[in-house]
Order: structure tokens, then sequence, then C-alpha cells
């Protein structure tokens, strides 16, 4: 960090310049760095995380008192708030290719439903249709993607983490993509952790 005085010919300034340097001041003291864009990478593991972050950041929203309660203790003891637990918890698990819960602790006991997926390659875009069976619970949809055959689904290939109930269909449109052909599989989660089956590896071409 270079401490300047008078900086652009004045007492002070802020803001950026020329897309290069920013001027700022720390404890009162002038100063002038470089610009730092901070980057939105797509890559897989990048978008894996994202998506799961998200999905719990937004779920937390919609859990009853009963499931919120089950946080407040270990989150004391981590001296966190009972949401900043919830997520750190859940994202623990999510690297370890464990399913989120809304409890706490995971039950890891129910069976979570089985899912099955049509695709409809566009422009640009895939329209993704997952429907859950009925046979079991669903809290949640994990879909996963790759330019190539998906042997093993794992956060390093989702794209997305979205609200699903059992019996039900969720439509999720992925884009902008460039065009080629891209493979899809998808499983949905139980509330207490467990990870359904996913279902077969399919394609769909964008133009």
């Amino acid at each position: 960090m270079v401490k300047i005085k008078a900086p652009m010919m004045s007492l002070n300034a802020s803001g950026s310049l020329g897309g290069a340097l920013v001027f700022s001041t720390w404890k009162g003291k002038p100063y002038v760095r470089g610009l730092v864009k901070p980057s939105n990478p797509r890559s897989g593991g990048q978008l894996g995380m994202r998506a799961m972050l998200s999905f719990l950041s937004h779920s937390w929203i919609g859990l009853s008192l009963e499931n919120k309660t089950t946080w407040a203790a270990p989150a004391h003891a981590a001296n966190i708030s009972p949401f900043n637990f919830f997520v750190s918890y859940n994202m623990q698990r999510w690297r370890q290719m464990r399913g989120p819960t809304t409890d706490y602790p995971a039950g890891d006991s129910w069976s979570a439903s089985p899912a099955t997926q049509v695709l409809t390659g566009g422009q640009r875009n895939v329209q993704i249709e997952v429907t859950l069976g009925e046979e079991a619970v669903a809290w949640a949809i994990g879909i996963f993607r790759s330019t190539e055959e998906i042997i093993d689904v794992n956060w390093n290939n989702c794209i997305t983490v979205v609200h699903g109930t059992e019996g039900e269909t969720v439509t999720y449109t992925d884009a902008p993509l460039a065009a080629g052909t891209y493979h899809y599989r998808c499983l949905a989660f139980s509330f207490d952790g467990v990870i359904g089956e996913a279902c077969a590896d399919d394609t769909a071409i964008v133009s």
C-alpha cells in the first residue's frame, strides 16, 4: 500500500482512476492502490459451491421455528448465529458430497425420492424438466452438467440446487451456453441429508 499526500492535487481523493488505480483512506490517511477486479469464475467447482450456498441462503427463511431451534445450541457453542452455523454445517457436508439438512444434526435416515429428467436443447440454452417420484420424500433437486458423460455426480459438476417436493415437476433453464452437446444428471435430497439415486446420464444439443 502506497501512502500519499494531497492526492490528485487535493487534500483527499476517493474512487478509481482509469480503471487502474483506487484512491481511498485508511485510518484517516489517504492511500492509492491498483484496482483489483473481483473474479466471477464459472468453473465447475465454483459453480457447485455457489449453487449450494445460494440454496441454503434462500432456504433458511422458509424453515419452521422447530427447524431453526435445532441450530441454536451448536451455533451458540461456536459463537456464531444459527443461520451461519446452518450454512457452514451444510456446506461442509456438501464438500463431502453429502446432502444438506433442515435440522441439526443430520439424520441421514430418510429415503430420497427418485428423479427423472427430460431435456430440451435450444438456442444457447437447455430446458430441464425434473420429476420426482412419490415413493419417498424430497426437499431439493441438484442438477449436474458436463461436456462429457457424467459417470459420478459431484459438487464440482453441479450447476444449481432448487427446491422440489415428491410428485412435482420442476423446470430449470440452463443458460447461456455455447453451441455443443451437454450431459446432464439430476438427483433429489431428503430433508435430513440423504441423497437419492441420480437419474441416468442424458444429453441435449445447444445451437
